[in-house]
């Protein structure tokens, strides 16, 4: 009989490299939010994969960033501690980053003594000379690294890459019941939905000012009803989230009960309401009661 094989794979690396739509294309659901916007994932979020043998236990980081404030340290945090509790560490760059970005947080990669993929991603938006040039260079700087072009989006290479991983993992019973595919609760994904839209709909700093909490979550037999709050730092944040006439309130509420009903194949009923938080990025309470101390 074959062994089992579980283990923890934690995907990390700079802002806007990909490493949510890699998560996503590993795991086949949509858990980690993906937009264009840097800042995107703000949680350490699992996504579990189980077959037959194995369990595969994936988790997305938070981009890399040098924090200004206490969320983006917390942030940072989640990051640091995926370079201390994977089995396997698959680091996400892609054709467009420099080597110069966050080269602190590399040299602990390298220090981690952990097995590493690299990934260089979006490969598609580049060509045959400059990927040579590119995976020469990552040789370099990350020599212990198994280096794989990719594109996540496109889903190319990321059956090889999942091939590679599962024969890197330990033989261990699994650490997850097997029908369960992530870790987090209903409320968070709710969470999470709201928050796309926002950083979908608004523009520059709005998104990066507001927080999504759940405030009721109630499952009846044919209808799930939802009651959340955005929370924001101004006045004027209130004003720009709720729109003319609340236009955009209401735009945000029906995507994100769309996407939701999606999510849980269920019929949903939504409110959302707008509230000052003043502060709440620097608050470690406030971070902790919107659960920035995992």
């Amino acid at each position: 009989m074959e062994q089992h094989k579980s283990g923890f794979v934690n995907i990390i690396g700079n802002p806007n490299t990909g490493k949510s739509t890699l998560m996503n294309a590993f795991v086949g659901e949509k858990i980690s939010i993906i937009t264009s916007k840097a800042q995107t994932t703000r949680h350490r979020i699992k996504g579990i994969v189980n077959g037959d043998d194995f369990q595969i236990v994936f988790s997305d980081t938070p981009g890399v960033l040098k924090p200004h404030y206490e969320l983006q340290k917390s942030m940072l945090a989640f990051s640091e501690s995926a370079l201390s509790d994977a089995d396997v560490i698959v680091y996400v760059t892609d054709v467009f980053e420099t080597f110069d970005k966050n080269s602190e947080f590399l040299e602990k990669v390298k220090k981690a003594n952990i097995p590493t993929l690299l990934i260089l991603n979006k490969i598609d938006k580049s060509d045959q000379e400059r990927l040579e040039k590119l995976v020469a260079e990552w040789r370099e700087r990350l020599p212990e690294a198994e280096i794989y072009p990719a594109s996540a989006l496109e889903k190319f290479n990321v059956d090889i890459i999942f091939k590679r991983i599962l024969a890197l993992l330990p033989e261990s019973p699994p650490y997850f019941p097997k029908d369960q595919f992530t870790d987090r609760s209903e409320r968070f994904f709710v969470t999470e939905i709201i928050r796309e839209k926002i950083l979908l709909n608004y523009q520059k700093e709005v998104p990066y000012s507001v927080e999504v909490e759940v405030e009721e979550f109630k499952e009846e037999a044919d209808i799930i009803r939802i009651r959340a709050i955005i929370h924001v730092n101004s006045p004027s944040q209130k004003g720009i989230i709720i729109g003319h006439k609340g236009l955009m309130l209401k735009r945000i509420g029906t995507d994100a009960r769309k996407d939701i009903e999606a999510f849980f194949d269920k019929h949903v009923f939504i409110e959302i309401y707008v509230k000052i938080t003043k502060d709440w990025r620097d608050s470690k309470d406030k971070l902790r009661r919107f659960g920035y101390d995992e």
